[in-house]
């Protein structure tokens, strides 16, 4: 493998791609802690926890995301992170803020979601109980 001066990292949610680019440096934290990556690190694959991911760009500047439980895959010079539920943030002061404010959001739709799936499973439950029970004439 060849040595370079950036990893393509992809950061991914179920629904759409949060952030895609080039970067210089990582850091994550995994189950057993946090860490850094640069781009001529040695493959791996981890599970990251809640936390905040920051990203620093070829020009420096930081990308920072207050993310949920994910999983990190590093190969070659690109790194695949795909997490449950992330915001971007401009900086770390008001990333909590957002990170609470779209949690709870997030939270609260998929209640509703949850909640409307239950009432379908019991309609269902109750139908093919319905058609079980012998007609009486």
């Amino acid at each position: 493998m060849s040595l370079a001066d950036e990893m393509q990292v992809t950061l991914r949610l179920p629904t759409r791609t949060l952030f895609e680019g080039a970067a210089t440096r990582l850091f994550a934290e995994a189950e057993n802690g946090a860490f850094g990556m640069l781009p001529n690190h040695i493959d791996f694959v981890t599970a990251l926890v809640p936390s905040v991911l920051i990203l620093t760009l070829a020009d420096g500047e930081e990308q920072i995301f207050g993310i949920d439980e994910g999983i990190l895959v590093k190969k070659g010079h690109d790194v695949d992170i795909a997490i449950r539920r992330g915001v971007q943030g401009t900086d770390l002061a008001s990333l909590r803020e957002t990170v609470q404010e779209s949690f709870i959001e997030m939270d609260e739709d998929e209640r509703v979601a949850r909640s409307a799936l239950t009432r379908l499973e019991a309609g269902i439950v109750r139908r093919f109980a319905d058609l079980q029970r012998p007609k009486t004439p």
